[in-house]
């Protein structure tokens, strides 16, 4: 059942990105060029509507599904985890036209070419695995 309730939740995530545009290369190259503020409007209000989330979390004791305790931990806030990281995600961005939200967005829309861009983010995901102990945190 818990299964069933984070697919249905994916799924419509999913829709909602697709039928807003945010999985659109065009957009997204629009957005870097600052031609429009679609991609903008969007990113802001997923930010307040996150912000509001954990506030609502926090302020009322909620759960998880499986019933535990909800964990925030806040994170290290250093300069050059930041900077390096921004950088990373930037270019991979940039080269890919798309961020790793949409790109499964994509894949289920059909344009299997994106494939590729899975396998290389999967594939960096696991050698920053491999190299986090010897990376600046």
């Amino acid at each position: 059942m818990k299964y069933t309730t984070y697919l249905i939740i994916g799924v419509f995530f999913g829709i909602i990105m697709y039928k807003s545009e945010a999985a659109s290369w065009f957009r997204i190259y629009e957005m870097f060029h600052f031609g429009s503020f679609h991609m903008y409007g969007l990113m802001g209000s997923a930010v307040v509507i996150g912000i509001l989330g954990v506030q609502v979390i926090k302020r009322n004791n909620i759960k998880p599904i499986d019933g535990n305790k909800m964990k925030l931990k806040p994170k290290k806030k250093t300069v050059i985890r930041y900077i390096l990281g921004g950088i990373i995600f930037g270019l991979g961005w940039g080269l890919a036209g798309v961020c790793p939200g949409p790109m499964y967005v994509l894949a289920g829309a059909g344009y299997y070419s994106i494939f590729i861009v899975i396998v290389g983010a999967l594939l960096g995901t696991f050698i920053y695995g491999i190299l986090k102990k010897k990376l600046p945190h």
